[in-house]
């Protein structure tokens, strides 16, 4: 696509989530290796550009299911970094008042439906955020971003079909980062994610996840198709993943050189500004600036994470479905 679709502002948007994404993420692993953030964290630096490349189009009332590795999602779509920093800390002032933590991450006034830790299990919820904007004559369009593994389970399989059938306004985006925990996907996977998604008549493109301008073009075309009724698309983004599958997994199924390569020649932060700085379009300096100020906003939003109390006691009995007396 040409940058010129895009105006300095939105470039400078796109820039400015995608390092957003990074540091909290960096920031997230220096917390959870200092002993500040309990339970499972699975970090999603790398794969940035997909993520922004696709919320860019979306708007407030549009919604979005995420994974495991919902950070970047989440951020995306516009949810607060500190009320982030403080969930994955535990901590009450966290977005989700400390009890969901880094897999449960939710925000459904910003249209982010949750962080899942099930598998493919976002497939069928956006199904039925999907249907509920269909019925209520809306034009809003629901994303499920999924891993190359979640493309392998039943339900999506069944939300693919569902979707296909009656015409939901429903995106897929197939995040792959060729492993599944410690499996390479190329192990396990049967044939293409675009032929696959082709037998439920389901339009799919296959784009480099790096490449925020090949992610956004692609998630455009999606989204005005499911706005206009046309239905559901599949978005296969190639993303790395630089870090273990969580936060301390030994991660030594890639090599060193590997893991090296990607980051010199496989980081969509680099490409970006290679990309403007090429074509004239965003001053270098601005985008040093935007590295400072996330820099510091970030290391603000940790160090008031440590700061804040952990959830009030009375708060056990909130949010569940049974009623204590």
């Amino acid at each position: 696509m040409s940058e010129l679709q895009l105006s300095q502002a939105q470039l400078l948007e796109a820039y400015r989530l995608m390092k957003t994404i990074r540091v909290f993420e960096e920031r997230a692993m220096t917390e959870k290796m200092g002993g500040n953030v309990p339970g499972g964290t699975h970090l999603y630096a790398g794969e940035e550009a997909s993520a922004v490349g696709v919320c860019m189009h979306l708007g407030p009332a549009d919604q979005i299911s995420s994974t495991h590795r919902g950070h970047g999602h989440s951020i995306a779509k516009g949810c607060d970094v500190d009320g982030m920093m403080a969930e994955i800390m535990g901590k009450g002032t966290g977005i989700c008042g400390g009890k969901g933590g880094s897999q449960h991450i939710a925000d459904l006034s910003k249209g982010m439906l949750g962080a899942n830790g099930i598998v493919g299990a976002g497939s069928p919820i956006v199904c039925g955020a999907a249907l509920s904007a269909q019925i209520l004559g809306k034009q809003d369009v629901a994303v499920a971003f999924i891993g190359d593994g979640a493309f392998n389970q039943g339900t999506t399989a069944e939300s693919l079909n569902l979707a296909s059938i009656w015409k939901l306004p429903a995106i897929f985006v197939v995040e792959d980062n060729g492993f599944g925990e410690a499996t390479s996907s190329a192990f396990v996977q049967a044939g293409e994610i675009v032929e696959r998604a082709a037998s439920f008549k389901i339009p799919a493109m296959k784009v480099d996840g790096v490449d925020f301008f090949a992610v956004y073009q692609a998630a455009g075309e999606a989204v005005s198709r499911a706005r206009a009724g046309g239905g559901p698309s599949v978005i296969h983004t190639v993303v790395p993943r630089y870090f273990g599958h969580y936060a301390g997994d030994p991660d030594n199924y890639r090599t060193a050189e590997e893991k090296a390569a990607m980051r010199k020649d496989r980081d969509c932060l680099k490409r970006f500004r290679a990309r403007v700085d090429e074509t004239s379009l965003l001053d270098a300096a601005a985008l040093d600036q935007i590295d400072a100020d996330v820099e510091a906003a970030i290391a603000s939003a940790a160090d008031k994470g440590r700061a804040a109390p952990p959830p009030a006691l009375e708060s056990l009995t909130t949010d569940v479905y049974i009623r204590y007396v």
